[in-house]
């Protein structure tokens, strides 16, 4: 739950900083030169967002002639993977195209704040206050409430992949935070300090395409912001009415996977050497992919379409709605691999399956559900009480992790935070309904100040980190009312232990790899698909990520 003082993530798968924290739009490649791909070489990735790895062990041992099986069957199945922490789709598919974790990238949240930037619309930036909300959500849409945020075709949802495929434009730039250096609006690829995995094969001469499920997923064409060709960016939180369904589109999973089927013709038509609409040959992309929704609202809405949400009592054995959901993703995936093994490039593609984030709780005994809203309302009482005139919070987001970012930027405030956080309890409900009290917030471990900045292995001058990062006691979900039974962004194995699978077009049998790895790891690993020198990513010089390791 986010909130302001205003109540307010056969499979495979620069930059200097300005003093404002916006990524120079110059992205550097290491050597004499840009580098040259293979031409022929192609990666597909697929982001199965909430997917554990139990998930997938599970449906491969229950559906052995699956088309996930198969993929399995055919690849390497990396079966100790970790995400970033926060375990959040921002810095998971961040991470999975850069090689790097929060610290590196500045990408800690979809939703955040900066201590730096000045809010969204302002105009007179010389008298401006800095500290603005990062909202690179459905809200920086030009049009939030429309499948095409805001372009305007006529005949939706059917027309929608005759969506841009460049739709920077769709974004609002009033709702953008602002620049105080030069009083323009930051985009969200502005917002990247280091480059990603689509600029390096652009520089390499390769196209490249991707589908998800903001148009803010402009962020991954990173600090040049020519890294992507064709980003096919429906927006998955408008208005689903004109489908037939209530509410926008993860409030029922048929509507998410009907979402997720336009980005599922959009790569078959990829694949085929079109553009994400089908209508124009642009040969198959270097690097391409998408993202699905459907594993992820089966596992956090309680009930839909007449079938309980989650997992059975046993936190393993996936319940009737998301046993339907991995079917259809099974379903999906199958038509993927299908097209790339009848293409001619079949044995020069190579597939990586993985998630931007799993969730948490999986057992549903262990679910707390939290309104954070009073802890923050109580947090600020008692700043008050201690004597000051404003409230302390600036900014909060909330998951099954808690961010805090306070109004007083020092270690003293920072502190005090953290005391009444562990000092308060705070009352939810549980999977029943049932009114319960928990310890310390929900929290099990708090970070403040300096804390966090050594957590996040970052300065503490860094006007991004919050001021208080806290780590939920098992179960909790930051929510108000009784709409969900599970969530992600925090830094528990639930949240983090999602499958990467990586299966090239000349793989023969399975391979198994149990040693610990990090979806970081992805990045290089894409690069040395395509014979690129993963030194060209900046995110891998600087923190020394390693490609997965080749069985």
């Amino acid at each position: 739950m986010k909130t302001s003082t205003k109540r307010a993530v056969a499979a495979v798968f620069g930059a200097a900083l300005a003093a404002t924290g916006v990524a120079s739009a110059a992205v550097a490649t290491p050597g004499d030169g840009p580098q040259k791909a293979n031409a022929d070489k192609h990666v597909l990735l697929l982001s199965v967002d909430g997917l554990h790895q139990s998930d997938l062990d599970w449906y491969v041992k229950t559906h052995p002639s699956s088309a996930l099986a198969a993929l399995v069957g055919h690849g390497t199945d990396y079966t100790n993977a970790q995400t970033p922490v926060p375990s959040d789709s921002f810095p998971g598919m961040v991470g999975q195209v850069t090689g790097g974790n929060p610290g590196t990238t500045g990408v800690y949240y979809d939703d955040t704040w900066n201590r730096k930037l000045l809010p969204a619309g302002t105009t007179n930036c010389a008298t401006a206050t800095p500290g603005a909300e990062v909202a690179y959500t459905e809200a920086a849409d030009r049009n939030q409430n429309a499948l095409d945020a805001g372009q305007g075709l006529a005949g939706l949802p059917n027309s929608i992949l005759q969506m841009t495929g460049t739709p920077r434009s769709l974004l609002d730039p009033a709702q953008l935070p602002v620049d105080p250096a030069t009083c323009k609006p930051v985009y969200p690829n502005q917002y990247l300090k280091v480059n990603t995995v689509f600029e390096a094969a652009k520089q390499a001469g390769l196209r490249t395409a991707w589908s998800d499920k903001h148009i803010a997923y402009d962020i991954l064409s990173g600090p040049s912001g020519t890294g992507i060709d064709d980003l096919f960016a429906p927006e998955i939180n408008s208005d689903a009415s004109i489908a037939g369904y209530k509410g926008d589109w993860t409030k029922d999973n048929a509507a998410t996977q009907q979402y997720d089927s336009y980005k599922v013709q959009a790569v078959l038509n990829e694949i085929q050497g079109k553009d994400h609409s089908g209508a124009h040959a642009t040969g198959e992309p270097g690097v391409f992919g998408m993202n699905f929704q459907s594993v992820s609202t089966a596992q956090k809405l309680p009930t839909s379409d007449g079938m309980a949400g989650g997992y059975l009592a046993d936190g393993v054995t996936p319940g009737p709605l998301l046993s339907k959901a991995l079917d259809y993703i099974n379903t999906e995936v199958g038509k993927m691999t299908t097209a790339i093994a009848q293409s001619p490039d079949a044995k020069k593609t190579t597939v990586v399956l993985s998630a931007k984030h799993g969730q948490s709780p999986m057992e549903p005994s262990a679910l707390k559900r939290v309104d954070d809203g009073p802890i923050v309302d109580g947090l600020n009482a008692a700043w008050r009480a201690a004597g000051h005139s404003d409230d302390l919070v600036a900014f909060s987001t909330d998951d099954d992790v808690m961010q805090l970012w306070l109004k007083e930027h020092t270690q003293a405030a920072a502190d005090f935070a953290k005391q009444y956080l562990q000092s308060h309890s705070a009352a939810g409900n549980n999977i029943g309904g049932s009114a319960i009290t928990v310890p310390a917030s929900g929290l099990d471990k708090i970070y403040s100040g300096s804390q966090v900045a050594d957590f996040f292995h970052t300065s503490a001058a860094d006007e991004r980190i919050p001021d208080i990062f806290g780590i939920v006691q098992h179960g909790v979900v930051y929510t108000g009312g009784k709409g969900k039974i599970a969530e992600h962004g925090g830094a528990g194995v639930e949240d983090r232990h999602v499958p990467i699978v990586v299966s090239s077009g000349t793989d023969t049998g399975a391979n198994t790899v149990s040693s610990q790895v990090e979806t970081t790891q992805i990045a290089p690993t894409i690069m040395r698909a395509l014979g690129l020198d993963a030194n060209a990513l900046q995110a891998v010089k600087i923190e020394g990520t390693q490609a997965l390791p080749q069985h």
